[in-house]
């Protein structure tokens, strides 16, 4: 089991410094750099889908996506 660490005080000033940067963008910076675009392996490669149960959906899930994306059940 990992230990967790106190952060020392060189490292809480550098969080402060950024936390204030990040206080001084504008909305439109902080919106344009909240969001990473990941590509989805199967997900991303057709515009939509639609099913008519969500029975059908976990199935297609389980059938079709890979297991890391998180789309299967537990």
């Amino acid at each position: 089991m990992a230990t967790i660490r106190e952060p020392t005080e060189s490292e809480r000033k550098e969080w402060h410094a950024d936390f204030e940067a990040a206080a001084r963008r504008s909305l439109e910076q902080r919106m344009k750099y909240a969001f990473i675009k990941t590509y989805k392996p199967v997900l991303d490669d057709a515009r939509s889908r639609s099913f008519d149960t969500m029975q059908e959906y976990r199935q297609w899930c389980e059938q079709n996506l890979p297991r890391w994306l998180g789309y299967h059940r537990v």
